[in-house]
């Protein structure tokens, strides 16, 4: 069972998360806001956050883009606004999962267990996938892993599964940024939407740390980006 940190400044919905999801088998802490979970941090580990994006002082935006730049905790974040545009933004920030409220208990707590058991599949690298040949990388989909050549395994948050998705499935070519802001979500590419380079930097600087190598994703000039390297996709279908 996971060890989850609720941070909702509504008491009543609060309450109510952390007596379900304890009746669960789960261990789980309630927090009021940023500054509450930043003390339940500094004396817990904690496997995932399910997150309220509208809290008073510190938004739940920025509280996950901050711990997702140094943690690979798992995201559950949660909203009252419906907007296709927030839905964007919470994924772009390293969320891997959207939910709008009003949300059935049983919903949260289902994805509770997928989000652990990912997370443990990430955890254990590539001894729960085929390894790689020779200097091939893998892309297992349904793991939203990652997998470099000698078989550390990269997990992925929502919207870098959707990227690297894209590009593995036409690994050498370049993917155009119409297509890539089609797959995020997004009606159109525009110059000064610079989300997509974000997301490559952040998914480059996580490969650095986590793999300890660059990943091979070049960008091409005027069109988009590219998977430069051989390799395999596990969900392929020909």
């Amino acid at each position: 069972m996971a060890t989850i940190a609720v941070v909702e400044d509504e008491a009543a919905l609060r309450g109510d998360l952390v007596e379900y999801l304890s009746g669960c088998g789960h261990q789980v802490v309630g927090c009021d806001g940023g500054a509450a979970l930043d003390a339940t941090l500094a004396g817990h580990t904690v496997d995932i956050l399910i997150l309220d994006v509208n809290l008073p002082g510190e938004d739940g935006f920025s509280i996950a883009a901050r711990l997702r730049d140094k943690s690979e905790i798992g995201i559950i974040m949660l909203t009252a606004r419906s907007l296709g545009i927030d839905r964007v933004v919470g994924l772009e920030l390293g969320a891997d999962v959207y939910l709008v409220k009003p949300v059935d208990l049983r919903e949260i707590e289902a994805q509770v267990r997928t989000l652990s058991r990912r997370m443990k599949l990430g955890a254990s690298g590539a001894t729960a996938t085929a390894k790689p040949s020779g200097a091939e990388w893998t892309f297992d989909q349904l793991g939203w892993l990652l997998i470099a050549p000698d078989g550390v395994s990269l997990k992925l948050t929502g919207n870098e599964r959707v990227f690297v998705s894209l590009l593995v499935s036409k690994p050498g070519e370049a993917v155009s940024r119409n297509d890539l802001f089609a797959a995020l979500g997004k009606r159109t590419w525009s110059p000064d939407d610079r989300s997509v380079d974000s997301l490559v930097r952040r998914l480059r600087a996580k490969s650095e740390q986590t793999l300890g190598r660059p990943l091979p994703i070049e960008a091409v000039h005027g069109v988009g980006y590219a998977f430069a390297a051989p390799v395999v996709n596990l969900c392929r279908h020909d």
